[in-house]
């Protein structure tokens, strides 16, 4: 055995993180940007129509995407490499795909969460206009990532997380749920036209573009080398594990509170009609639990992307462009990363009063359903390339999962582009 080289070591001692604080920050971050408004909405949706029978959807779902989470993070442990840098090698019509899709995605999906925030914000503070409050949430997250560090936005994150799972887990405890009902939901089963919803939950649980943001955080957080990779692992499994049981919590109270009712509730209005109806059940204080719960959930999906996905754009311009490939200069420093944030702010806020181009939200939707597939397939190959050592590419129950995960979300890309033609 060759043991662990002097300088590993050095490594672990200098780097070893102690308390459970210091062991977590991105992972908790990368779960708390994929779940939206439209997780909420799914999970409700799921609630209503069919109680709690999809508990075990929700769990699925979550360990799919600890599976993509971890496997980011472990590519950029082991080998030093960012995923641009590894999608480039797989052809320059792979970084070319991400850089079209991240320019119209950062466009049409800047007025969307700002759409959210602004939904759940005007529901507690009717003082100002829908489009304001748009406006204000926008400007006040540009601000925010331009202006602070890192460890600031992990802190500003870490609280907004806590009062989602607080308020939401809260609200889910007030409707007194039935725990048989829920433990019986664990036992896979699928109810005669239900199979969209559980695919929809299975797919949707944390998913976003902003988990491939997750290596760059790592990186701002510190950790870098092989060293760290229990550490990443540790920190994507309580990330995951915060997000099934938020997504639970939601499902709960639809069960709970709606299912047998014959009430529908659809697209973002519907958590707020919902907040209306806690209201009246149960006193004004749930009321106000669930809307802020919506309205975290919503800016920290608005937040973790100004944060992260300016950090993408920039290593892709920095990986396509042969003249910034050596350059040390941090990529939140860059013209490039400071351009994408404009992007991501000031130029998407003509959609809140121009409209929706048509033919934008068209590319959107082909290129957005696209992409999840697109980074699992991306992902596979990476992990099980040569460019890995041995003892870090994907493992054969890595690789069962990466299988589920690309017929799920090829099946799932097929019936969104089925639906927009």
């Amino acid at each position: 055995m060759g043991g662990i080289s002097q300088e590993s070591q050095v490594e672990m001692e200098v780097t070893k993180p102690s308390g459970f604080l210091s062991r977590v920050g991105p992972g908790l971050i990368t779960a708390a940007t994929g779940v939206g408004a439209g997780d909420l909405i799914a999970a409700l949706v799921a609630g209503a129509a069919f109680g709690t029978t999809f508990t075990w959807a929700i769990i699925l779902g979550a360990i799919f995407k600890y599976f993509l989470n971890e496997s980011i993070g472990r590519w950029q442990l082991a080998t030093g490499e960012t995923i641009l840098e590894g999608w480039h090698s797989l052809g320059r019509w792979v970084t070319g795909y991400f850089g079209v899709y991240s320019v119209i995605f950062g466009f049409v999906y800047g007025a969307a969460i700002a759409s959210s925030c602004a939904l759940a914000m005007r529901a507690m503070f009717p003082i100002l206009p829908f489009w304001a409050w748009a406006i204000i949430h926008s400007i006040f997250g540009f601000f925010l990532v331009l202006l602070g560090r890192y460890s600031f936005f992990e802190r500003v994150m870490t609280v907004l997380v806590g009062v989602m799972f607080v308020t939401v887990v809260g609200t889910a405890l007030i409707t007194t749920p039935n725990l048989t009902e829920i433990f019986i939901g664990l036992v896979p089963r699928v109810p005669e036209g239900s199979l969209f919803n559980v695919l929809g939950l299975i797919g949707g649980v944390g998913g976003t573009i902003a988990m491939v943001s997750y290596g760059y955080w790592l990186k701002e957080k510190g950790w870098s080398g092989k060293s760290w990779i229990p550490f990443m692992r540790f920190d994507s499994k309580v990330g995951y594990i915060m997000t099934a049981v938020f997504c639970l919590s939601v499902l709960v109270i639809g069960a709970e509170f709606l299912y047998g009712t014959g009430i529908k509730l659809s697209g973002e209005q519907g958590l707020i009609q919902l907040a209306e109806l806690l209201g009246a059940e149960y006193g004004e204080v749930t009321r106000w639990l669930f809307l802020i719960g919506f309205w975290s959930a919503s800016f920290t999906s608005l937040l973790g992307p100004w944060n992260g996905l300016p950090y993408l754009f920039a290593d892709f311009v920095r990986t396509t462009t042969k003249k910034n490939k050596k350059s040390h200069v941090a990529l939140e420093k860059t013209k490039a990363y400071r351009f994408y944030l404009f992007l991501l702010t000031f130029p998407s806020m003509i959609l809140l009063f121009a409209g929706e181009p048509i033919s934008l939200i068209i590319m959107y939707g082909v290129l957005g359903a696209a992409f999840m597939p697109f980074l699992v397939i991306t992902l596979f190959i990476l992990l099980n390339s040569k460019r890995m050592d041995k003892e870090y590419r994907n493992n054969w129950l890595s690789n069962t999962a990466f299988a589920l995960c690309i017929m799920l979300f090829v099946y799932l890309s097929y019936t969104q582009l089925s639906g927009m033609f």
